[in-house]
């Protein structure tokens, strides 16, 4: 059911994204309690800031009010919109979102044991319609998209810098 408005929301607004210059890049529903959040996450070329958010946010809202009609049929009630980028470790989900981290590292967990773990971390080797091939190690581990439970790219940091030494305070001596 979830799935289906999802599909339904994403279907209307990733046109309107797309004149806007932005990327729909996934469509969250999470409902807790009483709650009821919808994440629009999107990107575009040179990154996501403030204003592209806030004209995504005030082009997306009519169209979400007009799928939720009078009755609240979408939503079953209120509802908060988010709209934000996906971040330095972003989510995957979709084909496409492994099939752009290729060469990158990423976090699967899986819904079960693969090569006897659940937890892998390493290289995304490359994806296709039926799963991905993680090089963990020097083993590549091929795990199917129904295997998969979550999955998101890890950020890397640099090397740390080089600490310095604090400098002494000067001390003159000024003659009187």
């Amino acid at each position: 059911m979830a799935v289906d408005k999802i599909e339904r929301i994403r279907s209307r607004i990733a046109p309107l994204l797309d004149e806007l210059g932005t990327e729909l890049y996934d469509v969250e529903l999470v409902t807790t309690g009483t709650s009821t959040i919808l994440r629009v996450l999107i990107d575009r070329e040179g990154g996501v800031d403030l204003d592209a958010i806030t004209e995504v946010t005030r082009a997306v809202n009519p169209v979400l009010d007009e799928l939720d009609g009078d009755r609240g049929a979408l939503f079953a009630g209120r509802y908060t919109l988010e709209v934000s980028s996906p971040g330095l470790e972003r989510p995957l989900r979709r084909p496409l979102h492994f099939e752009r981290a290729r060469g990158t590292t990423i976090a699967v967990k899986t819904t079960g044991l693969v090569s006897g773990q659940r937890r892998h971390q390493g290289t995304l080797h490359g994806s296709d319609d039926e799963g991905v091939d993680v090089l963990v190690g020097d083993e590549l581990r091929r795990i199917g998209y129904d295997q998969i439970a979550s999955a998101h790219t890890v950020f890397e940091w640099g090397p740390a810098p080089r600490p310095t030494r604090p400098t002494a305070p000067s001390t003159t001596t000024r003659g009187r």
